[in-house]
């Protein structure tokens, strides 16, 4: 099935219920099972993939970007009075998905821009349903310090039919997570989710859409145990009893998804479209979206999160049949969509906007969730809006140069050293008085501009409610960090860590030494090391040495991200401040309330060498 991009153009547009058209642009792109993509320059063949999840193959909707920043005068996107007019069905089934929302309510197209795309395709007769793929209620300070709970206000009223646990939906503790399941107007579902080995939510759930029996499995990715508190998933005596059906080779979480999909099957459901937050990020296997696709069999359509990708991509089943996958990136910049045509086709693809001005502000959208995300975003703006320092450079996560093919930032504070990443590593060991700082990547979470720095900054730098603490460790443990941090160089890790007090070299032409016990978690080394000349304040390491560690408690005592070689340390401070506050306390303390040209250089001060 093809669609006339003209038409698209005018979704975004119509979208927001005949108002005044503007100059604006977005592209959609379809993929089909017949591995067929629609775009508005002609029409490209995607090669099959053979199974990796780092596919070349992938590609992305192609987007305009608006000429001018400027918002065109408001308009409403409820329509005149006038009578009621009778909806001719279309008999296509069309499924929106959103994934790693991360709290970005108003960015992107917003939640506002997500209603006038929903009633859009309502009024052109498509029976439409809007599903979550996870890491909708953590990310920012409407999220942090409401513990969630505002985001799932937002997300009852913005008419959610089922959503996914992602990773950081456990940020907030288990009991607060299960509880805002319960407050949940719409289902979460998950395959593979367990607590004592039992399901805690439906593996699946079937929906009546068009006439025809559709049916939604849920997969979470098992990293969740390690990319979370692990606290979190474990009892009092430190025992996991929640999980992922994860195993060292995958075949638990395979078999979890191929039972699920069997059973709706065999109920009655004639498509069956996997919701899964996995992601393909190297770290991951055998867990990916990849793995699962490759290792099952009955999935229609896979439409994923995790890894902030927007990579729609044709690859094979275990049966050698295409079966489509689609992710939709992060903060509503894309919104994916699944189309069952009348006629059985299933095609998958996006919505994109990538103008830095959010869709409902740019079109000045006015409908419910417009004035519902405005109540909850302005509730916190005194206090998030108050100036706590100022920066005389731009601090990032991001390459301030280099794109990827789709014409958006490449992430780089998860696999290279940055700015930001050393202004959060010099504060931790600051702070603590420790002869090393490490701040993790996947703990950094935006840029902090230059000019005034606000306390909505900091927070949404380190969102989570971590702890600063400090241990003693031998050279050796160091060692075995670091290695464990570099593993998926050149590819992303949120384990990698950026050091303040020390430095070192990854040499990425040798293969990660590491090995990992069934959790994911570092269980040892066996090889040669990819990290080199690593120097302490200048001098050699010292393996046999003992030096204070500073970092934050997720990392030094949670196993966050799999750092087990830290067990048994001497704790030298024990969770004495707020990631957020130790920052704030740096800059305003330390800096004297300035961020200066130390930190000019976004790539950093050479304390991370690459070699190629």
């Amino acid at each position: 099935m093809r669609i006339n991009v003209r038409k698209i153009l005018a979704l975004i547009l119509s979208a927001v219920m005949l108002i005044m058209m503007v100059s604006c642009g977005t592209a959609e792109k379809e993929t089909s099972a017949s591995g067929t993509q629609s775009q508005e320059a002609g029409t490209t063949e995607p090669a099959e993939t053979d199974g990796t999840p780092f596919a070349e193959e992938s590609t992305e909707a192609i987007t305009t970007e608006v000429p001018s920043s400027e918002a065109p005068a408001e308009s409403s996107s409820e329509p005149a009075d006038e009578p009621e007019k009778t909806v001719e069905k279309s008999g296509d089934i069309v499924i929106l998905y959103t994934s790693d929302v991360h709290c970005g309510v108003d960015q992107g197209f917003g939640y506002a821009g997500l209603q006038a795309v929903r009633e859009y395709l309502v009024s052109q007769g498509d029976d439409v349903i809007l599903v979550d793929n996870g890491d909708s209620i953590q990310g920012e300070p409407i999220g942090t310090m409401s513990k969630g709970e505002s985001i799932i206000d937002l997300m009852n009223q913005m008419g959610y039919d089922i959503a996914i646990p992602g990773n950081h939906e456990f940020d907030y503790g288990m009991d607060t997570f299960l509880k805002l399941a319960e407050k949940a107007e719409f289902p979460y579902i998950s395959c593979n989710f367990n607590y004592k080995g039992e399901l805690v939510f439906e593996p699946y759930v079937i929906r009546e859409l068009a006439g025809k029996k559709v049916a939604f499995v849920g997969i979470t990715t098992p990293k969740s145990l390690v990319t979370s508190q692990p606290k979190y998933f474990q009892d009092e005596d430190g025992n996991y009893v929640y999980g992922f059906m994860q195993d060292e080779t995958g075949e638990s979480l395979y078999q979890a998804v191929q039972a699920a999909v069997d059973a709706a099957r065999a109920e009655g459901a004639e498509y069956v479209i996997a919701m899964g937050h996995l992601g393909d990020e190297a770290v991951a296997i055998p867990w990916t979206y990849a793995d699962v696709i490759s290792n099952t069999n009955g999935i229609d359509a896979f439409l994923d999160g995790h890894s902030h990708d927007s990579n729609q991509i044709i690859m094979k089943n275990k049966d050698g049949e295409d079966v489509p996958r689609s992710a939709c990136g992060t903060k509503l910049n894309s919104i994916g969509w699944c189309r069952i045509s009348k006629d059985d086709e299933v095609n998958v693809g996006l919505y994109s906007w990538l103008n830095g001005v959010p869709v409902p502000k740019f079109l000045g959208i006015k409908n419910e969730m417009a004035e519902a995300v405005d109540t909850a975003v302005d509730a916190l703006a005194d206090t998030l809006n108050k100036v706590v320092a100022k920066s005389l450079v731009e601090l990032i996560i991001n390459d301030p140069e280099v794109k990827d093919e789709n014409g958006k930032p490449v992430r780089m504070v998860r696999r290279a050293e940055t700015n930001l990443g050393n202004l959060c590593s010099d504060a931790v060991r600051n702070q603590a008085g420790a002869d090393i700082g490490f701040s993790i990547g996947g703990s950094i979470r935006t840029n902090i501009p230059a000019g005034d720095v606000t306390l909505g900054n900091i927070l949404n730098v380190h969102p989570f409610g971590n702890a600063l603490s400090m241990l003693e460790l031998t050279g050796q443990q160091i060692l075995d960090a670091l290695e464990w941090g570099a593993r998926a160089v050149p590819s992303e890790s949120g384990g990698f860590l950026q050091p303040s007090g020390l430095s070192y070299e990854i040499v990425v032409s040798i293969d990660s030494p590491c090995i990992s016990n069934e959790n994911g978690e570092f269980a040892g080394i066996e090889g040669e090391r990819r990290v080199r000349n690593v120097l302490v304040d200048g001098e050699p390491i010292d393996p046999e040495k003992t030096y204070t560690v500073a970092c934050l408690d997720y990392t030094l005592q949670d196993h966050g991200d799999g750092y087990t070689m830290f067990d048994g340390a001497k704790v030298l401070l024990d969770r004495v401040k707020l990631d957020n506050q130790v920052l704030i306390d740096y800059i305003t303390e330390s800096l004297n309330g300035v961020i200066g040209e130390e930190y000019e250089d976004p790539y950093g001060q050479g304390r991370i060498v690459i070699i190629e």
